[in-house]
């Protein structure tokens, strides 16, 4: 979301003279919340915006202007996991299909999106594209979040796009883990049946929330904030974890079938 909420909600806050603790004991809710508030990272909900606008005397200002996402360039199923994203302190990540969104290079990205049915414009296919972009920058950050990602042998071998793209995407996963960003990890074909054959899964660990945990399958996703739930789907991400290739046999993985498309071309 764009900051000019944030920025004022930060003038009227420093104009009551609070810092953003006094504010977030005055609205019952953490510190870090409003911080992320006034960063543009996160959107408030109704009764958060009603609060703060009861705290600083705004009347119904914060209710009445909650941004709003007019012209929308992710699946309506994917708004609130899109904003937690940029709030996780750890992400793990299970690809089947396709390689998560935040490692994904522009051309994957596009090759990925462009194969939308039904079709897409070029112009929706370049607003998709730019998004999915925006979410990997969380990845600038050299700490936060720490990310690991399991992926399926099967998004390797099934080439989405041509061989240079196929290679581009997987020595740039490579890289990342190479530097340290990101631990990355692969679920063999001779492993077989495995817990987390039927869908994607994002777990998420937050500073000031339970964790969470989306899935996404066949255009329907869901996040998941039960807690019995999301233990559940940390423990089948355990077990298929246990059965994939250690880091170094992963990436050794990674370079043989990125060279392997560099061949075919």
């Amino acid at each position: 979301m764009g900051t000019m909420y944030g920025d004022w909600l930060k003038a009227r806050r420093e104009a009551a003279g609070l810092t953003q603790q006094q504010l977030a004991d005055q609205a019952v809710m953490t510190r870090s919340h409003i911080a992320h508030i006034e960063a543009g990272r996160r959107v408030p909900s109704k009764e958060d915006a009603r609060r703060l606008d009861t705290a600083l005397g705004t009347g119904d200002v914060l209710s009445s202007f909650l941004p709003q996402d007019d012209e929308k360039s992710i699946a309506e199923y994917f708004e609130k996991v899109l904003v937690l994203e940029q709030q996780a302190v750890t992400i793990r990540e299970f690809a089947l299909a396709y390689f998560p969104g935040i490692l994904q290079t522009k051309r994957y990205a596009r090759a990925v999106l462009g194969a939308a049915y039904p079709p897409v414009s070029e112009e929706e296919c370049d607003r998709r594209v730019v998004t999915r972009l925006e979410r990997a920058k969380i990845l600038e950050d050299p700490l936060t979040p720490v990310v690991w990602a399991l992926l399926d042998e099967t998004l390797l071998r099934r080439p989405v796009a041509g061989g240079d793209v196929m290679t581009e995407q997987i020595m740039h996963v490579v890289q990342l883990a190479e530097t340290g960003r990101i631990r990355v990890h692969v679920l063999p074909f001779d492993v077989g049946h495995h817990p987390l054959m039927t869908s994607m899964i994002t777990l998420m660990w937050f500073e000031d929330q339970p964790p969470l945990a989306y899935t996404e399958g066949g255009h329907v996703g869901k996040l998941h904030d039960s807690p019995s739930m999301v233990r559940k789907l940390q423990h089948r991400y355990d077990l298929a974890m246990s059965d994939a290739l250690p880091l170094k046999e992963s990436l050794a993985l990674l370079r043989a079938t990125a060279k392997g498309y560099g061949h075919h071309d």
